[in-house]
């Protein structure tokens, strides 16, 4: 059963669409990122589903209770949740007990329970002995700490995450992101998280929403939608990818389910996500990582996917090297293993291994 639905949702600004007919159900404990670039409407769907604005079609439930529709919105503070936000939100002339405490103080919650929970849930966030502190005497990655243990006091049955890291260096960035990881894996509430940052999705998300133009393009676990893009947006927006088109050779998968597609590089077979492929078609669409690209050791087997390329740039990051290289008139990036060192202008055999080409579909 699903602990919260939102349900052919739809919220229009004048003639924008930012939320199109959108739909999805979220299990109770599930960690769910909603991903995709600035401008495609996943901070507007968080602010839905906390309760701050108002849609114009559709509905959003909670245990089966209808919290948003077009005529009746419960009220933010009625919902169970709590929402961490990008600018935090932490007050300057309160001290960090203060400022976690003050949800349950307006809730009118006894002193001793307060003194509880707050102890309690600064040490879940690792501020145990930082009561007496303002914000100013925090540094960022402590001021996201006290803005979360301040949404979680209240126990919340779900908790929003608006970017909370944005504000954050990127080295602060990827050790806050682990924190968040740990954390819900230990407390087991439901996170919804907003996020531009692909890293950080996969990371965070047991299951990531990826958005564009208000619009659910496609949605799985980190794995299904890096090794199994939908089209080449997602292939594009999820890590980097080599992206062909070409026509098919035939018009039926042969007996691998693998269908041979005819390019400016030459003819390749591609062997996953077959099934989704229109033969009919003048033009299909195919993807492959960067580390998938291989540099075989044996003799030049043209019926293996492999092609001659010329190394165009070379950079070096220590356990990878990382290639452009030309097939042709087609440029491919490679993330290679130390062990394959190649100068640049050299000619190497390039393979693209069948069962690692994704077959896409139209974006």
């Amino acid at each position: 059963m699903s602990h919260l639905r939102i349900n052919e949702l739809t919220k229009k600004f004048g003639s924008t669409i930012a939320v199109n007919n959108f739909s999805i159900d979220i299990k109770k404990g599930e960690s769910v990122v909603l991903l995709g670039p600035s401008g495609c409407g996943k901070t507007t769907l968080l602010k839905l589903i906390a309760g701050f604005t108002k849609p114009d079609e559709g509905l959003i439930s909670v245990e089966n209770k209808v919290i948003s529709t077009p005529y009746e919105v419960l009220p933010p503070d009625k919902r169970q949740m709590s929402m961490v936000f990008q600018s935090y939100a932490i007050w300057p002339h309160k001290t960090v007990f203060e400022n976690v405490a003050y949800g349950l103080t307006m809730r009118n919650m006894r002193k001793t329970e307060i003194q509880s929970r707050v102890r309690d849930v600064l040490e879940l966030v690792q501020l145990t002995g930082f009561e007496e502190r303002y914000s100013t005497q925090l540094s960022g990655g402590q001021q996201q700490r006290v803005a979360l243990a301040r949404a979680m006091v209240v126990e919340p049955s779900i908790l929003l995450l608006d970017e909370p890291l944005s504000n954050l260096d990127a080295n602060l960035r990827v050790e806050m992101r682990e924190e968040l990881s740990a954390l819900h894996k230990r407390v087991g509430i439901t996170f919804v998280y907003v996020t531009h940052d692909q890293a950080e999705a996969m990371v965070l998300a047991q299951r990531i929403v990826l958005m564009k133009n208000g619009l659910l393009v496609q949605e799985g676990t980190p794995k299904d939608l890096y090794e199994k893009p939908k089209n080449s947006f997602v292939a594009s927006f999820i890590g980097v990818a080599n992206i062909f088109s070409g026509r098919p050779e035939s018009s039926a998968l042969d007996e691998k389910n693998r269908i041979r597609i005819k390019t400016s590089c030459g003819s390749v077979q591609v062997g996953r996500q077959t099934q989704q492929a229109d033969l009919s078609k003048d033009k299909i669409f195919f993807c492959v990582r960067p580390e998938w690209v291989e540099f075989p050791s044996g003799a030049f087997d043209p019926n293996a996917n492999q092609f001659k390329a010329k190394i165009l740039k070379r950079q070096y990051y220590g356990k990878t090297i990382n290639y452009e290289a030309a097939i042709g008139e087609q440029e491919i990036s490679i993330e290679a293993k130390f062990k394959h060192d190649f100068p640049v202008g050299a000619e190497v055999t390039v393979e693209l291994p069948p069962d690692r080409c994704v077959c896409l579909q139209e974006n």
